[in-house]
């Protein structure tokens, strides 16, 4: 006969685990999600991971039932592979996001609105008019937008103050690096409320002083693709072996810190770093090629090289084997207690 023994300590953490989890759980703030595609899912995922009660509405009723599937199966999954965020189970989270009758039912009451539709300016100034109309003096109503500007869909709004961009990274739930960028008019309590309730949920805010077309990680990521299109186009490198430059590379480095850090421990410190290679830096800057075009007729060679490379058939199959990568990475990073 075996015999069961569980420690006192170990009984006192199962016992606050289980009060902390019924704490969240009895949380009544309401956060709203508009738009029900992979980034509105993964944000109703990410709230409710603390206990928020999450409405997820969609101008297509058929899109909310078929995300809450799939948000049912991911948050089972996580569950299943150990990567689920928070303490409450993936039932209790389930419960936690419903889907709303209207966009009424999604933002009245809420304390955070995260708008995820389709990346058109037109289109954000009318859903964000509409938002506007049902949100409270304090609602919070943030933008997924990838580089629009707050200002251009903002102006108007008679809660314009609360309006903010809450940009993440795709998938949200595995990148946690959200860029919040406000409008020349957005208020100082909605940035530190933007700032506060992301922190909340795991995620990591980027917090930019004023608003630039791109934000941030769009400008470094296309003067990377500017070279690496200059590059393949004039013949120097293969398509496939510039990404290696990267994956190979300077991607090792970067899944663990940025540009500065890894110049500042290439030297001792940035002035050493800029005594050792700054002229370096500057004499290869001024070769580096002109801006590309990025018009179709301009790119056959990087066009024609990527489809012999990956084939558009198989996109698909290659962005299910990338999230595995980033999966096991964000996991890596997590057991790791990284900052």
């Amino acid at each position: 006969m075996s015999i069961s023994c569980v420690s006192a300590e170990e009984k006192r953490k199962e016992s606050e685990e289980a009060a902390a989890a019924t704490a969240i759980m009895a949380r009544d703030e309401k956060i709203g999600i508009v738009g029900s595609g992979f980034i509105g899912q993964s944000w109703a995922m990410l709230f409710a991971s603390v206990g928020y009660q999450v409405r997820i509405y969609d101008a297509n009723p058929d899109q909310i039932s078929s995300a809450l599937d799939n948000i049912k199966k991911q948050l089972k999954t996580l569950k299943e592979s150990g990567l689920l965020r928070g303490k409450l189970t993936a039932d209790q989270q389930i419960q936690c996001i419903k889907a709303a009758s209207d966009l009424k039912d999604c933002v009245e009451g809420a304390k955070f609105v995260q708008e995820s539709v389709f990346e058109d300016m037109e289109v954000k100034k009318k859903v964000f008019q509409e938002i506007d109309e049902f949100a409270g003096p304090k609602t919070v109503l943030a933008s997924s937008t990838s580089c629009i500007v707050p200002s251009k869909f903002t102006a108007d709004l008679a809660h314009k103050e609360n309006c903010i961009v809450s940009h993440p990274v795709n998938p949200p739930y595995y990148v946690p690096m959200v860029e919040v960028v406000p409008a020349p008019w957005t208020s100082k309590e909605t940035v530190n409320m933007t700032r506060a309730i992301l922190k909340e949920i795991g995620q990591s805010p980027v917090v930019f002083t004023k608003e630039q077309p791109g934000f941030g990680a769009n400008r470094i990521q296309y003067a990377i693709l500017n070279e690496c299109h200059n590059m393949v186009t004039n013949g120097i490198l293969s398509a496939e072996d510039v990404d290696a430059l990267i994956r190979d590379g300077l991607g090792y480095r970067y899944a663990w810190m940025g540009p500065l850090e890894t110049a500042l421990l290439n030297a001792n410190g940035m002035e050493d770093y800029m005594d050792r290679y700054g002229s370096t830096i500057n004499n290869i800057s001024k070769l580096l090629g002109p801006t590309p075009s990025w018009k179709k007729e301009d790119s056959k060679i990087l066009c024609s090289q990527l489809e012999s490379w990956l084939p558009t058939e198989k996109l698909q199959e290659r962005r299910e084997w990338r999230d595995v990568r980033l999966i096991a990475l964000y996991k890596l990073k997590r057991d790791m207690k990284d900052n």
